[in-house]
């Protein structure tokens, strides 16, 4: 008798596996070993009766903890690939919303707590209402709108209820049962391991059925336009950040609830400053005069304002000065700022005339003479 593979190294997962790995990992070989794909192959057929019975143990906590201490004889007769055989299926049914292969596995992972994040499609809800696709909009702004905050209108184009119709579809608001799904909005068909409910197609899984249609948006109660929006852009916000605005998105077939639009922010490089955080960076040339002797400057900062820094005697080249609370606002930090922080960049002339020169050379030979700084040179 051949010796059964641990669970673990059939899904190809480490035993300290999250339940989202696990699952993730039975999902990539369901869908590739499925018969429905590989028919007559039998070798598919039992690599995924094998993946189906190791993801039934290590799905359930206690099974799983049951396997760990005792192995394949802790959980015999709880999992079995004979329970997965020709002539049995899982009835997974509840929870298909899809017409394909690939929409039949989401679901089911979606319907048993699976892989997260939410469809942005309007998804299939069985002759009921169905709630309206998310739209995505992405918005550049620039540095000065993080520091000061802004309101900014965007024009998105979407479908909205149709307003002769209220949204129904229908011209005389007569709306009639669909006699192929019997207002389900699914067709369910047994194939091999599942109960598979698939879209009504007479009716598109609405459930229902309109004799009389709508002039305006023939039918679907939907029509498109474009509507303008005020985004508010918060202080301190950051390039990634998704702004949601609830049911700003695409409207629901037959009167369904709108979806909800996400605003994902870029920020846009800036000529003069550098973001890292709420700190911004800067660079400001002073003469190698300034650098030797030391002196005043003044510094623009993001807020359209000026700050004075004071060089100190000696400065070297990139010395970094940081001048606090004058970068951008922390996102929610309550009137929190970072810091600017401004690197010296010596600026050495390229030519100089000869009395120039001549000062120079004194100057050199008086640092010379009486600074062991120069010694080296010598």
């Amino acid at each position: 008798m051949a010796t059964k593979r641990d669970y673990y190294e059939i899904l190809g997962v480490s035993r300290s596996a999250t339940i989202d790995e696990i699952k993730k990992a039975y999902r990539k070989l369901a869908l590739k070993f499925h018969p429905d794909k590989n028919k007559g192959d039998v070798a598919a057929e039992e690599k995924f009766k094998e993946a189906t019975e190791a993801y039934e143990v290590l799905r359930d906590e206690k099974k799983r903890k049951m396997y760990d201490q005792f192995g394949h004889a802790g959980v015999s007769g709880q999992a079995s690939s004979e329970g997965f055989g020709r002539g049995a299926y899982t009835d997974f049914s509840d929870i298909f919303q899809g017409g394909t292969f690939e929409d039949l596995f989401e679901n089911i992972f979606s319907g048993l707590g699976g892989f997260g994040g939410q469809r942005t499609s309007s998804g299939g809800q069985r002759g009921g209402v169905r709630r309206g696709s998310d739209l995505r909009y992405n918005l550049e702004v620039n540095l000065e709108d993080v520091y000061h905050g802004k309101e900014i209108k965007i024009q998105i184009p979407r479908d909205e209820h149709c307003e002769k119709c209220n949204g129904s579809g229908s011209a005389d608001g007569k709306i009639s049962t669909c006699t192929t799904c019997g207002g389900t909005g699914q067709i369910r068909k047994s194939s091999g391991f599942f109960s598979i409910a698939s879209t009504c197609n007479t009716c598109g899984g609405t459930g229902s059925m309109i004799k009389n249609q709508c002039s305006v948006c023939y039918g679907s109660g939907l029509v498109s336009k474009k509507r303008t929006i005020n985004i508010r852009i918060p202080h301190g916000i950051e390039t990634g950040t998704r702004l949601k605005v609830s049911g700003e998105g695409e409207a629901g077939p037959k009167g369904g609830p709108a979806g909800d639009l996400y605003v994902v922010i870029q920020v846009k490089r800036h000529a003069k400053f550098e973001r890292e955080g709420a700190d911004l960076i800067t660079q400001y040339e002073i003469p190698v005069t300034m650098a030797i002797l030391g002196g005043e400057v003044e510094i623009e900062t993001i807020s359209g304002s000026t700050v004075k820094l004071k060089i100190p005697t000696g400065t070297q080249p990139s010395t970094i000065f940081r001048v606090r609370s004058k970068g951008l606002p922390y996102m929610g930090g309550h009137d929190r700022y970072g810091d600017l922080m401004v690197e010296a960049i010596v600026k050495v002339p390229k030519t100089l005339s000869a009395k120039s020169k001549q000062l120079v050379k004194e100057l050199e030979e008086e640092l010379m003479s009486n600074s062991g700084f120069f010694s080296r040179f010598k």
